[in-house]
């Protein structure tokens, strides 16, 4: 059935339309990334039959220079019967997958965003099971799913209660000792992986740091500390910040020893509040599913979740699932 299928990648810049012939939510943010780096034609590839795009697939790194650190483009023709577009997908996956990562290297992480009632959709919930399937097959397992939500101008940020104080992070050492002791008992997937993977809550700290914050474009200055009034004692900490695509809430943790008192709202109503008054048209932030108390803390502060997102990994050889 996929005797006469060409599975090759873009040419270059000049195909983004055809493409662009399957359509997914981050359609918009290609031409972008390609111009930047952050994607290369090399990465996007196609499944055509008599030039009609029946597959597509994309890798993504987040500077130029970079290696791919996520799959996050995966498509198949719609109107494909489900057997056909299973042998597309099969045969696309497995060809660009062994042109663009190197031999023998734990490939990056699977990223899907989803409308947030995929399930209840029957025809959504079968077009996204089939990709899953066909990521299983390839040793892939699912790691989690995410709340992706999003604070609109006019919803309104709750005011200082005085409980707390804000005052910016220092540097890079002042916010780790913070994030240490979060990542310890973390309900973030992504972090007991790295737990898992053996990493000290230091190191994994250092990680999320090091892999994530020298990347975005505005000031460091809206990082900020929670402190307690009377005796200076950090009590959380937010980053409002904003990536090569939207205004978001980077980062938020309340240190273990003051869970419980609803310092949460405060810290976030704060980090809200900084992006707010500078002018942003949005906030973007997102929560591990299971992150029962973080996911409410974000609908009491006016966070709709527009989205979800189903991330999936592959394990490298002989590694835990723990």
């Amino acid at each position: 059935m996929t005797d006469d299928l060409v599975v090759r990648p873009l040419a270059g810049p000049e195909e983004l339309d055809l493409f662009l012939d399957l359509s997914y939510t981050l359609d918009h943010e290609l031409a972008d990334d390609l111009g930047t780096g952050r994607r290369r034609p090399e990465w996007l590839w196609m499944a055509l039959r008599d030039g009609r795009l029946l597959g597509r697939i994309a890798w993504w790194t987040n500077k130029d220079g970079g290696a791919p650190l996520a799959l996050d483009f995966f498509d198949l023709d719609p109107d494909l019967p489900a057997g056909e577009a299973a042998e597309v997908g099969r045969r696309l996956l497995a060809t660009a997958t062994a042109a663009v990562l190197p031999a023998g290297t734990v490939p990056p992480e699977f990223n899907r965003y989803l409308p947030p009632d995929w399930r209840e959709v029957p025809e959504t919930r079968d077009r996204v099971e089939l990709l899953l399937s066909l990521l299983t097959e390839t040793g892939a397992r699912p790691l989690v799913e995410r709340l992706r939500l999003e604070w609109l101008p006019g919803t309104p940020v709750a005011g200082p209660t005085g409980r707390l104080v804000f005052r910016p992070v220092r540097d890079r050492e002042d916010l780790l000792a913070l994030m240490t002791p979060v990542m310890e008992g973390t309900l973030d997937a992504h972090g007991r992986a790295d737990l898992a993977e053996g990493l000290s809550p230091r190191e994994a700290a250092e990680r999320h740091y090091d892999d994530e914050f020298p990347h975005y474009t505005s000031p460091r200055e809206w990082w900020r500390v929670a402190e307690l009034p009377d005796t200076g004692e950090a009590v959380g900490f937010v980053i409002p910040a904003r990536n090569n695509y939207n205004p978001i809430i980077a980062y938020i943790g309340v240190l273990p020893a003051h869970r419980g008192h609803g310092y949460i709202d405060e810290i976030l109503a704060e980090g809200t509040r900084i992006l707010a008054e500078a002018g942003m048209p949005r906030v973007r932030a997102a929560t591990d599913l299971g992150n029962v108390p973080m996911a409410a803390a974000f609908a009491r502060a006016g966070y709709a979740n527009f989205q979800r997102q189903v991330d999936y990994v592959w394990d490298a050889p002989g590694a835990s699932r723990s």
